[in-house]
């Protein structure tokens, strides 16, 4: 287990034995919000697949999950799958993450639950989505680990308060393992 050294005015110095969280990331309806009429300031739009809606991006994006990366593992939980990484990501200038493996798309939203809890595991987790199925709920709130669930509005897509709160409760988790210097 890693640790890391802190020093804070509020908590003092010491070190952190600290598991990562594992952070799960869907892209339709977060990165890509989809329910409104026009896209967000900030957003641009691309069509990726032929014959279907452009998708929005917007490139601070890319800052957002590098940020996300380094306080957790970070995986694609979207059915883009791999193709989240090859058509999307390099629009955000980020390096590819690893991508939970759902059942071929079209699939219902609460297929989703399995796979993911088949990455999470026993880690604390975090999962942020503009879908979470009442079956995803339920998983949340059964697992022994610390899990938070973030729910994005598909009209407006992720927002900087969505990162920090993914951020904050990740450090949490850290700051609960702390050990004074001694």
């Amino acid at each position: 287990m890693p640790s890391f050294a802190y020093d804070s005015p509020e908590l003092g110095s010491g070190t952190v034995d600290h598991v990562a969280p594992v952070l799960f990331l869907d892209l339709d309806g977060v990165l890509s919000p989809f329910g409104a009429s026009a896209y967000p300031d900030g957003y641009q739009e691309r069509v990726f697949f032929e014959g279907e809606d452009p998708q929005r991006y917007c490139v601070a994006h890319g800052d957002w999950i590098r940020e996300l990366a380094v306080v957790g593992e970070l995986w694609w939980a979207t059915g883009w799958g791999e193709n989240a990484n090859e058509l999307f990501l390099p629009l955000l200038g980020v390096e590819p993450l690893p991508v939970v493996r759902f059942p071929p798309v079209p699939f219902e939203p609460e297929l989703k639950v399995p796979a993911v809890d088949a990455v999470a595991g026993n880690r604390p987790a975090a999962w942020i989505d503009d879908n979470h199925t009442v079956a995803g709920q339920r998983w949340a709130a059964e697992r022994p680990a610390p899990t938070l669930l973030v729910s994005i509005d598909p009209a407006v897509g992720w927002t900087r308060a969505d990162v920090d709160r993914v951020v904050d409760w990740a450090a949490s988790l850290a700051l609960q393992t702390r050990r004074p210097r001694g």
